[in-house]
């Protein structure tokens, strides 16, 4: 998958250009939605599916209030390239460019992208200066430059419109039934294996320690997971806590994965984590050998889970499928 950062670049490309926009912060079932349509159009007419998004939040840009991100841009892309498109617009979302009315950043966009025939936007998406810009406006604006642009209806789950608040709220709280419903997967984490300080190692459970880049996580406390890395889905075990047996519990929070049955090198390597069951809070124990009890107990579960769940062969095909 391609990913250009200006839309200068798409003067030259001959093909239809199909754009499915928004920001998709967690590529939930109702941004796939989206994205489908852009896919479904693009081959319909031989042209290319692309994503229209920004790299960062627009209030954290403008210096405001901004939620925490299911995603970082990173973990997007990937997301992304799973659903088929041909590219990724990443547009540097500044200040100056929030300043931009509506008028000119279509002008711009249509100038810049002279094979554009198609745009595919959920309901609520808005662009331009205040966010003025809208679906309607799209629509108004563009039927006489042979662009069509079609509103995709929201998706809804348990009665309420899917959307990354209604996510975030939930992982936040715990919940990890409900998110992996309007994610169309188990929630995940993608996160950069750091060198620690190699306290499981030498308790016999060898972790690696992530570099998230995600801002929104489930409670602090012990997980099922399945990690996935370039070529590999393995089942593992997911401390993220302060390690209050191991210290004093006054350091931030760290990500500790565990991977079963795998005694390899992973250093600087990219893995996704997807959560699957909450096995424990964190607590600290009176002894390391305490610790290490209920860590190889820990172990233990999470096998009979993973196994029961039998996740392994849809997740190959999730994240390897289109690749």
């Amino acid at each position: 998958m391609e990913t250009l950062r200006h839309l200068s670049s798409f003067r030259s490309k001959p093909r239809p250009i199909i754009l499915a926009a928004g920001f998709f912060d967690g590529v939930h079932i109702g941004h796939q939605e989206v994205i489908r349509r852009a896919t479904d159009e693009a081959a319909r007419t031989g042209g290319e599916s692309w994503v229209l998004t920004f790299d960062v939040h627009p209030l954290k840009a403008l210096g405001k209030n901004a939620p925490s991100l299911l995603t970082c841009n990173k973990h997007k892309l990937i997301l992304l390239r799973r659903y088929g498109v041909h590219g990724c617009i990443l547009l540097p979302f500044t200040a100056e460019f929030a300043d931009t009315s509506p008028e000119d950043f279509l002008a711009d966009l249509l100038d810049n992208m002279p094979s554009l025939k198609g745009i595919m936007v959920g309901e609520n998406w808005h662009f331009g200066r205040g966010g003025a810009g809208d679906a309607r406006f799209l629509v108004g604006e563009t039927a006489s430059r042979g662009v069509e642009v079609e509103v995709v209806d929201p998706v809804r789950h348990a009665g309420d419109v899917v959307s990354s608040t209604r996510i975030r709220s939930a992982v936040t709280n715990g919940d990890l039934d409900g998110p992996a419903t309007m994610l169309g997967r188990p929630f995940s984490v993608l996160g950069t294996v750091s060198h620690g300080r190699e306290l499981g190692r030498k308790l016999g459970y060898p972790t690696a320690n992530l570099v998230c880049g995600n801002e929104a996580l489930p409670p602090m406390g012990i997980y099922a997971v399945y990690a996935v890395t370039e070529r590999d889905v393995f089942r593992g075990v997911l401390s993220f806590g302060t390690r209050p047996t191991l210290g004093d519990g006054s350091e931030d929070p760290v990500l500790e994965l565990h991977i079963l049955d795998l005694n390899r090198n992973l250093y600087d390597k990219d893995i996704e984590v997807f959560f699957i069951e909450k096995l424990r809070d964190e607590k600290r124990f009176d002894s390391v050998d305490e610790l290490v009890d209920n860590i190889e107990r820990d172990v233990e579960k999470a096998g009979e889970i993973l196994a029961g769940k039998k996740l392994e062969d849809w997740l190959y095909t999730h994240c390897f499928g289109v690749l």
